[in-house]
């Protein structure tokens, strides 16, 4: 994939370059100078396309893709029956099977491409022969046919690779859901809910609650910028990293700070990570916190009054030294703490609006009898029923920190 990108990026450069040199001289694109332009066309199409490559095109990638979609299908009880009766039972399963994995509005696509093709060739095979013979085959219709017939086949062996690599996106997501604690946290009065749902299959949100010892505990959330599996990794490195240093004895400023340079050298430069990092007395009721570039969490004080939580410092991963300072609240009875990442407040409608901070704001005055669940649940689903008809560009996740009426 990087060498086909490779060369596309010099044929759309050759390219850029004829158009800048046409416009220089006032000729038209293409003309009459072409060489550089068809020479980067014909590299595009013959680089490294070798015999051997071919064969395997036609011989491996087709018995690979066949086995890809026929691995879930049981044909051992059809070797008694007739081999028509065969052939036609097997395809039938194996169309079956192909169905099952694409998407549920895309199947009807599938269904009526498959059979509109299949009947294409009984119909040319019919007319071609009728009209004396095979080369009936080669009209412009059994060229059409013949063309569609390769260009399925080309599709068939991408789903192949896509629908593996989103089989491995699937391992990948049970793997980072069970590293994320999602189960509700209860301690002296004060309780933690979450929830997260990725834009894709994997996400780069992070969130953890991390027991550090004589009663007090770690509440984090953070971002990874950007989306998909690259975002995935990256926050399980900061997820490792953040729990080796805590184990090391870091608290505070000083963790954040280690952590900050331990990014800086280990993840690429157009890269970088918002967290907020708090560290809860639940038998004082106060919380320190370093608040790393993150989304403000939103303090809903129980006599109706709501306080930001502001940056102390700035993203991790900008720059390899810089000053971390932490802030401490007081979290009374009946307080709740709301803590989300940009995925929440940056979700767009059909009209390019964002959701915004304003809205959680007002769902939290409107709803302050809701439970911790309650709220959690109620902002996610604004969220997303504000966004409908528009897919979610970014992940979002939320955590609740209440306490409990005395």
């Amino acid at each position: 994939m990087t060498d086909l990108r490779d060369r596309y990026d010099r044929f759309a450069a050759a390219f850029s370059a004829e158009v800048r040199r046409a416009s220089r001289s006032g000729r038209r694109p293409g003309a009459p100078h072409q060489d550089d332009y068809w020479r980067a066309v014909h590299d595009l199409f013959t680089r490294d396309v070798t015999e051997q490559g071919l064969r395997e095109l036609v011989a491996q990638e087709t018995r690979e893709t066949y086995r890809f979609f026929t691995r879930e299908v049981d044909l051992t009880d059809l070797a008694p029956r007739p081999w028509y009766e065969r052939t036609a039972i097997a395809a039938w399963r194996v169309f079956e099977a192909m169905a099952y994995r694409l998407h549920p509005a895309r199947r009807i696509l599938f269904a009526l491409a498959v059979p509109l093709l299949l009947a294409g060739w009984f119909f040319l095979l019919v007319e071609a022969f009728s009209r004396g013979g095979p080369l009936g085959l080669f009209r412009w219709n059994g060229l059409l046919i013949a063309s569609a017939t390769l260009i399925l086949f080309l599709l068939l062996m991408e789903l192949r690779d896509k629908l593996g690599l989103k089989s491995d996106l699937e391992v990948a997501r049970q793997i980072q859901f069970g590293l994320l604690p999602f189960d509700p946290w209860e301690r002296a009065g004060f309780t933690v809910v979450s929830a997260m749902r990725p834009a894709n299959t994997v996400g780069g949100d992070y969130f953890d609650l991390v027991e550090l010892g004589e009663g007090r505990v770690a509440l984090l959330i953070g971002d990874v910028a950007g989306k998909g599996m690259p975002a995935a990794l990256l926050m399980a490195l900061l997820q490792g990293s953040l729990r080796t240093l805590l184990t090391a004895g870091l608290r505070g400023p000083e963790l954040v700070a280690k952590l900050n340079a331990h990014l800086f050298a280990n993840i690429p430069s157009n890269r970088l990570v918002t967290l907020f990092y708090a560290e809860l007395d639940p038998a004082r009721g106060r919380m320190s916190y370093v608040n790393a570039g993150h989304n403000p969490p939103l303090l809903a004080r129980r006599d109706g009054g709501v306080e930001r939580l502001p940056a102390t410092a700035v993203a991790l991963g900008v720059v390899a030294e810089t000053p971390f300072e932490d802030l401490e609240v007081v979290l009374e009875p009946g307080d709740r703490l709301l803590l989300y990442t940009d995925g929440v407040t940056e979700i767009e409608n059909a009209l390019g609006e964002e959701f915004g901070e304003g809205r959680v704001l007002a769902f939290l005055d409107t709803h302050r009898g809701d439970t911790d669940r309650g709220l959690l649940d109620g902002v996610m689903a604004q969220a997303l029923l504000f966004s409908t008809g528009v897919k979610p560009r970014d992940d979002m996740t939320l955590m609740v920190l209440g306490r409990r009426l005395d």
